[in-house]
């Protein structure tokens, strides 16, 4: 049986797609170097040196926006791409996790 068809993405420019790609690969690394999850440290620091690199292209990708006059942004139409792409999932990881009972 297939998997059931993902909605499609709404109509983005493409600095408003390059800035979704671009915040949800430093949500990823963020998730990663989250202390309150398990994991090793190793993975940690990974995480932290390559987010150096994605701050940078996430900071680009708002500024060309910015440079083009998209001075705004259109918060239902990026959280609805947002969703399409798994952003719930990949931002949870930035949260603490639930108490556990014990």
């Amino acid at each position: 049986m297939l998997p059931p068809e993902l909605p499609p993405l709404p109509a983005l420019t493409r600095a408003e797609a390059e800035l979704i790609d671009r915040y949800l690969e430093v949500v990823d690394l963020v998730g990663r170097i989250n202390p309150a999850h398990d994991g090793d440290t190793y993975r940690g620091l990974r995480a932290a040196q390559a987010l150096v690199g994605k701050a940078v292209a996430l900071r680009d990708a708002l500024a060309l926006m910015h440079r083009r006059g998209e001075t705004e942004l259109h918060a239902a139409t990026l959280a609805r791409a947002l969703r399409v792409l798994d952003g719930e999932r990949r931002t949870a990881r930035v949260m603490l996790p639930p108490v556990s009972a014990g």
